[in-house]
């Protein structure tokens, strides 16, 4: 494994190959552009046709989409316009009930409240359901007007809501209304609201579209609602035809009618759309060679572009020369970097065989002196007239003597372990306070760096048989993880929570961090061996992935959430009893049964 890292350095870092790569790339950059450029003519000729081909299609799709917005705008403003004033008579009409409403000067005080802002109500009356006044405000003598045979009160009291089309009713002027039913103690009334023509009118006649157009508004029956610029007047038959009910907006060309623009013999473009109540069509048209200007201009703009396609040419050429070579660039950064993962893979390999020496040779001096150990607890055992005090300092030297040579084992079982020349050692493990233990370690390392640890240990988790050893691995390297996460903050937190499911004898343990996170597509691959987010140098990219197959190895799961930029969860999920220990309990009981 060393000598196949040893190769790899040597062909694709020596001095010679570094000093030659910025030439190659230069060769590489001069290849390409000149290829291209002599490859220029037959664009350059497409330039011309192509820019013409274009700049039309976009003109015409520009002013379809303009005449879209313009419809779509005042489409919007009229309809709120209406949905405002026609919420708050219903609005009225669910707050007050007629006796409110009827009451000297409370009328007056509603109409002025609406008009307010701005003057949009001619007058507000309270009708009963024969049709007869019960309170008005407003210029006109109407208390003493019935409307029960008139279209909008049958209209109003069947629906609820009625807006009317423009008529001149009783004042002989034009004009509309809403109405609204209300209902109180004493049965139905209608509150009726004349919308003051003039600020309606206003609202759609002064939108002014270049030197030729106008925008107006017909009822289904063609009779114009508003005053046309050219073409005609309120309450007169449109010259336009308005055929069906269309949803949306749409966009046509035809030729101009008899009374636009002066009777001129035009084309023109005619967009169209429909309000809901009432059920008015919206129209905004225009002179079709005022509305294509541009696109007279852009034709004889086209010289000029070819002129410009020639050092457009070179300039993409330059551009998508650089392209490639940062690409190229790149994968030979990508190359380098798997050598260097090789060659950290190689070292940890002969890390691995060098564990297995260094065991071997502390464990020899161990067996020593533990074996001197023994020959001297004979020796005090057997021995007389020992002073007391002397004796338990004896014990107590004898006991620290076995533990820190339990503690030695334990390191050099790691080891081998690391090198995969032992097999696991199933014990009882006490899941929170080994977990508190690693956290008492680590968070001393932690605080220096603003990182504070909060434990959130269930009482309820029993005892496991796992193995401990292999266990340690996976915590440290997840808090150790964790912590690292926080290199570009000033601080965070770790948490480390555990809890029982007993429905599935499972012992779940969580790591939380509030450190940098993973990107979504980064989360699929943080168990591959070699990958990692780290810096290049900070990291092997095999820690998750020893932690993964050791979890799994013990019969258990690893899973991870992760928000960019808000932190990391890691959850394990572990078994009360591990594969291993199964298998023995197995294996016994068919012993048993055999030997019966």
């Amino acid at each position: 494994m060393l000598n196949l890292a040893s190769n790899v350095s040597e062909h694709t870092t020596p001095a010679v190959a570094e000093v030659d790569r910025p030439s190659r790339y230069r060769r590489l950059s001069r290849r390409f552009i000149l290829l291209t450029l002599v490859c220029s003519v037959v664009p350059l000729l497409l330039v011309g046709w192509g820019i013409n081909r274009h700049y039309n299609r976009f003109a015409e799709t520009r002013v379809v989409n303009a005449f879209r917005k313009e419809v779509q705008h005042h489409h919007k403003v009229i309809e709120l316009f209406l949905e405002e004033h026609s919420s708050k008579l219903e609005l009225i009409a669910m707050t007050l009930d007629r006796k409110a409403l009827t009451r000297p000067g409370r009328l007056r005080f509603v109409f002025d409240m609406i008009n307010q802002e701005h003057w949009t109500l001619t007058d507000i009356g309270v009708i009963d359901v024969e049709g007869n006044h019960l309170a008005y405000v407003g210029p006109y003598d109407l208390m003493d007007k019935n409307y029960r045979e008139a279209l909008w009160f049958n209209m109003v009291m069947e629906k609820g809501l009625y807006i009317s089309d423009m008529f001149l009713g009783f004042r002989r002027e034009p004009h509309f209304i809403i109405a609204v039913k209300g209902r109180d103690d004493d049965g139905s009334y209608i509150l009726r609201a004349t919308v003051d023509t003039e600020a309606f009118r206003a609202l759609v006649e002064n939108v002014m579209i270049g030197r030729t157009g106008e925008v107006f508004l017909v009822n289904g029956e063609g009779v114009y609602q508003t005053t046309p610029r050219y073409s005609g007047r309120i309450m007169e038959s449109a010259s336009i035809a308005v055929g069906e009910v269309h949803p949306g907006i749409r966009v046509r060309q035809e030729e101009a009618d008899a009374g636009f623009n002066g009777d001129r013999p035009v084309r023109q473009i005619v967009s169209t759309a429909w309000l809901e109540a009432p059920q008015w069509m919206l129209v905004v048209r225009q002179d079709l060679d005022e509305a294509f200007v541009a696109e007279k201009r852009a034709n004889r703009s086209v010289l000029i572009f070819l002129h410009v396609s020639a050092a457009s040419i070179l300039l993409v050429t330059v551009l998508v020369t650089r392209t490639m070579l940062n690409m190229v660039k790149r994968r030979d950064a990508e190359a380098e970097i798997l050598n260097r993962q090789l060659m950290q893979a190689s070292k940890m390999a002969s890390i691995g065989e060098l564990s297995v020496g260094v065991a071997h040779e502390i464990n020899n001096p161990l067996a020593i002196i533990s074996t001197e150990r023994e020959i001297l607890l004979d020796a005090y055992r057997q021995a007389d007239g020992i002073d007391a005090a002397f004796g338990a300092q004896m014990d107590d030297s004898m006991n620290q003597i076995d533990l820190q040579i339990k503690r030695c084992k334990r390191v050099t079982h790691n080891l081998l372990r690391f090198s995969r020349r032992t097999q696991s050692v199933i014990d009882t493990v006490d899941i929170n306070a080994y977990i508190r233990e690693v956290v008492e370690l680590m968070a001393r390392e932690a605080k220096s760096s603003g990182i504070t640890f909060f434990e959130r240990l269930s009482p309820d988790v029993p005892p496991i048989l796992s193995d401990l050893s292999q266990l340690q691995q996976v915590f440290l390297n997840l808090i150790t993880n964790a912590i690292d996460a926080h290199d570009s903050k000033q601080y965070g937190s770790v948490a480390v929570s555990s809890a029982f499911l007993e429905s599935e004898g499972i012992v779940e343990i969580v790591v939380s961090d509030t450190g940098c996170g993973i990107s979504e597509e980064n989360l699929a691959k943080v168990f591959d061996p070699f990958f990692t987010t780290k810096p290049v140098g900070k990291g092997t990219g095999l820690g998750l992935s020893i932690c993964y197959s050791i979890i799994r190895r013990l019969g258990g799961q690893i899973n991870i959430k992760s928000v960019l930029g808000q932190g990391t969860d890691f959850t394990i999920r572990l078994p009360l009893r591990s594969p291993d220990v199964q298998t023995e309990t197995d294996n016994h009981n068919n012993q048993l049964e055999r030997a019966a």
